[in-house]
């Protein structure tokens, strides 16, 4: 089987590429910019999208393209919607034509965080951001299509590659001797191996034909107080967290203040177990001490 992974320069196509070495089937990574194993690809391009399908023979495609700057997005909707909503439209009309099955990723941020109960998948959204509304939008492109699709909402994603939460807290943590880190947002953090880890299992448990949206992200609940502290006490850190409000640092966009999604069909639809946020995140920080320099 041959996989088309998009986005391979962001934190969960790195890490898919890094679950894919010795796997099994044929694995085409790519980005809007070339990099080592990663060749170019415009996917807001139909005529580029199609011809690699073509010349790949693609069967399946991950699409982890997307624009995350939430705060970015408010100023540059333009270029938010590109990224979130044209291109999960080609990709998902290039599959039609191809035969190919799209899993996307989608995020939590396409509900507005103010239930109090976890989210499944037929809550009805209701996005508070450009950045959730571009992507809620990219989903529904991808239904509108008629292809053969998955989509994962994920939340709180983290790794040991680009910018994210865990990366930010490693850093400032062990220079900073006091750090205010927000209390009054809640979710669950999720370590991109773990997802990578599913999509990888959907593939080889011949399970594409599940067409759906699902939740995923690790188990547990936390704020990002929490977070911080247990990545702070997992690296050793001497930093004194302190928990503050949101409104302590206003933002140009709104965060979702409850953020848990339900994981329950994802779990009885593919026969997973999910670990635990701060399971997940000991590994982590083992994975980012034995990458060292090659980071």
């Amino acid at each position: 089987m041959n996989i088309l992974v998009t986005g391979a320069c962001g934190q969960l196509g790195r890490t898919l590429k890094d679950v894919s070495t010795g796997y099994e089937h044929k694995c085409f990574f790519t980005d809007v910019r070339e990099g080592e194993g990663i060749a170019r690809l415009d996917v807001t391009s139909g005529k580029a999208v199609e011809e690699f399908l073509e010349a790949a023979d693609v069967d399946v495609i991950v699409n982890c393209a997307a624009y995350t700057d939430v705060d970015g997005a408010e100023s540059d909707e333009g270029m938010a919607r590109l990224v979130n909503v044209t291109a999960p439209k080609v990709l998902a009309e290039a599959a039609v034509k191809k035969g190919a099955v799209l899993i996307h990723i989608s995020t939590d941020y396409v509900f507005d965080g103010k239930a109090f109960r976890p989210y499944a998948e037929d809550d009805p959204p209701a996005p508070a951001s450009v950045y959730g509304r571009t992507k809620h939008e990219g989903e529904n492109e991808i239904l509108a299509s008629g292809c053969r699709y998955i989509i994962f909402r994920t939340a709180w994603l983290y790794s040991i590659y680009g910018r994210n939460f865990f990366l930010t807290m490693a850093a400032r943590t062990a220079d900073k001797p006091v750090l205010k880190v927000v209390s009054d947002q809640t979710g669950t953090p999720t370590y991109a191996l773990d997802l990578a880890g599913l999509i990888f299992n959907v593939i080889d448990s011949q399970m594409l034909d599940k067409t759906g949206i699902y939740h995923f992200t690790d188990e547990g609940v936390c704020s990002w107080y929490d977070f911080a502290k247990a990545i702070n006490e997992g690296l050793g850190h001497l930093c004194d967290i302190v928990p503050c409000r949101t409104s302590d640092y206003p933002s140009k966009a709104v965060r979702p203040h409850y953020s848990v999604l339900d994981k329950t069909k994802v779990k009885e639809v593919f026969g997973i177990d999910i670990p635990h946020w701060h399971e997940s995140l000991i590994c982590c920080i083992q994975d980012w001490e034995n990458a060292g320099s090659r980071l």
